[in-house]
């Protein structure tokens, strides 16, 4: 029987497929999805310190704090050297103003945070405009030159984006619409391929208030309608999917909800809600704080991650608010930003997000639950 010969040319000059959009090489795909597993290391959230100057001077001025461009970098500064921060980091998102602003020793943000194992990444997007004709909804602006602006913070040592599309639920005016959410979610999309082109891993966050009276089973409810809305829109654009982060609210029932739930109840509807249309190839989901407190968040996220079984995805956090104004209150009454001791609770806080993300923390009775109204 005469063997047959093996051409060994012809399989060096076959290509390697690669899967994917085929507008992004197999580099800029290794690329995005090696940042998107970064920032979904197991135990490490995301430090969300992108607030534009006007935002954070409001905090500022709450607890008798000056606001000057040399002030917020004093506090942006704590928030990425406090001694052990980076054990409890994986990423920091900035806003463009702290994107090209120096620690005191003249090193750039970004290569301080890159030096700390830290992942830098910026806030891209501008102002919120109200649709006419929705009774209120919004959708955010700046997808205009947002080529332009992602190749600017990608040159100045950015590696990912985080873009925030916020929705209101309010059953009595029927918001949000289905023009929001569609507008909204189409955004994101657009959004999410524009900075993988340019080498940015984009964060989706359709971000949905917890003011309003609807209950958990209402909040399951849009929120599954919007994410599948989000999720469809970017494989319809061609969006690198491993080479994303979703950004999401914790589920909850409204604020001022007139029925109670346990924190269970709470981390169940949120696993339930991921498990009917979030995709397997994102890697991570990195949750907003939305006005939570971070003894509700910790509980919360531990929660999740307590009763997630097999799911693939690595739940976290990305906390603004929730970390940050306890540290601010340290400067009520006081001359100017208590740095030192800012620093101390800042890392003490993070450790216990850290332990959330793992399913560790042991919260407090009552910590998760909302309350009836």
């Amino acid at each position: 029987m005469k063997k047959r010969k093996i051409q060994s040319h012809a399989l060096d000059d076959r290509r390697r497929f690669v899967p994917g959009p085929s507008f992004l090489s197999a580099a800029q795909k290794a690329a995005l999805k090696d940042t998107a597993e970064k920032v979904a290391t197991p135990g490490k959230g995301i430090t969300a310190c992108d607030e534009g100057p006007a935002t954070i001077g409001g905090r500022f001025e709450a607890v008798g704090v000056g606001n000057s461009e040399e002030i917020r970098r004093q506090y942006r500064q704590m928030l990425f050297t406090a001694d052990g921060c980076e054990n409890y980091l994986s990423a920091a998102i900035l806003d463009p103003e702290t994107l090209y602003q120096k620690s005191d020793d003249g090193k750039l943000f970004p290569e301080l945070l890159t030096e700390r194992g830290i992942v830098t990444g910026v806030k891209p997007h501008l102002k919120i405009y109200e649709l006419p004709g929705t009774n209120g909804d919004t959708v955010m602006q700046g997808l205009d030159s947002l080529n332009v602006r992602a190749k600017e913070y990608y040159d100045a040592g950015a590696r990912f984006a985080k873009w925030r599309s916020p929705l209101v639920i309010d059953i009595e005016k029927g918001c949000p619409t289905d023009l929001a959410i569609k507008a909204n979610m189409q955004d994101l999309a657009r959004y999410a391929l524009i900075c993988q082109s340019e080498g940015l891993m984009p964060i989706v966050e359709p971000d949905v208030s917890l003011s309003g009276t609807h209950t958990l089973e209402q909040a399951v409810d849009i929120n599954i309608k919007i994410q599948s809305e989000l999720f469809k829109a970017m494989i319809d654009h061609g969006v690198y999917m491993p080479g994303t982060t979703l950004k999401p609210n914790i589920i909850n029932p409204g604020k001022d909800c007139p029925v109670g739930y346990t924190v269970e109840e709470i981390a169940q509807a949120n696993i339930y809600v991921l498990e009917q249309s979030f995709p397997c190839a994102m890697p991570g989901a990195n949750f907003l704080s939305g006005g939570q407190t971070l003894e509700q968040g910790t509980a919360r996220l531990s929660a999740m991650n307590k009763i997630k079984g097999k799911a693939p995805w690595n739940l976290s956090f990305s906390w603004s608010q929730a970390i940050q104004l306890p540290l601010l209150e340290l400067c009520k009454g006081k001359d100017g930003l208590q740095l030192e001791e800012m620093g101390k609770l800042y890392v003490d806080e993070l450790k216990i997000a850290s332990a959330a993300a793992l399913g560790q923390h042991d919260w407090n009775d009552g910590d998760g639950d909302h309350v009836a109204k």
